[in-house]
């Protein structure tokens, strides 16, 4: 089969924001895909594996071949979609130039190309965190794992602005992000990240060092 030219792979590659957003081209894969849409558009708890398996195209035998057990297949859902998430999300934001007070509100902009895209179903993080009771240790580190690359990202930022407590102001802009991210996911409106950018912007003006 003839590969598909540079340029148009890495276009479908700055789209692929999620497992269920990439082309599956193995058994796993579509395991995963088929698993990681059904946790994020109906719940996990009330998903069970013949949905799975009846999505995915595969046999019970082939699912429990890759993963011993649901919660297994929760845990590589959530380690598959953080990674997709993460190189999409950070990829996007490599692109951005100017200084770190722009790339900082520009995180808003694609947040809102995330939002308006019509797979967009929130993260899937935030979404097994309120859904899992708060002292299920694995589900809260894998959250607590994922949201460390946006803390880490946004703290070497904020040093760059010479912010007075850069650490702070990471988790005050990560607040703003998830607060985006659940607002947009339940209102079907995009325009949350334009809104949280505004009060982003704001709270960059008070902190930055002069």
């Amino acid at each position: 089969m003839e590969s598909l030219p540079q340029d148009i792979e890495e276009q479908a590659e700055e789209t692929c924001w999620s497992v269920t957003t990439k082309k599956p081209d193995t058994a796993r894969a579509r395991i995963l895909s088929a698993a990681a849409y059904l946790f994020c558009h109906s719940g996990f708890a009330a998903t069970g594996v013949d949905s799975i398996i009846a999505r995915a195209g595969t046999a019970k035998a082939t699912l429990y071949k890759h993963f011993n057990s649901k919660d297994e297949l929760i845990d590589a859902v959530l380690e598959a979609e953080g990674e997709a998430w993460r190189n999409w999300f950070f990829g996007r934001l490599a692109k951005v130039e100017g200084p770190a007070r722009a790339r900082i509100l520009a995180l808003f902009d694609v947040l809102e190309d995330w939002f308006a895209d019509p797979s967009f179903y929130g993260c899937p993080f935030i979404n097994a965190v309120a859904e899992f009771n708060s002292d299920n240790a694995e589900i809260r580190q894998a959250a607590d794992a994922h949201k460390a690359h946006l803390i880490t990202w946004l703290q070497a930022n904020a040093m760059e602005m010479k912010a007075r407590n850069p650490r702070e102001v990471a988790l005050s802009i990560a607040v703003l992000v998830d607060g985006a991210i659940v607002a947009a996911q339940h209102a079907h409106d995009p325009s949350f990240a334009a809104r949280a950018r505004a009060m982003a912007a704001l709270y960059l003006d008070q902190v930055q060092g002069s």
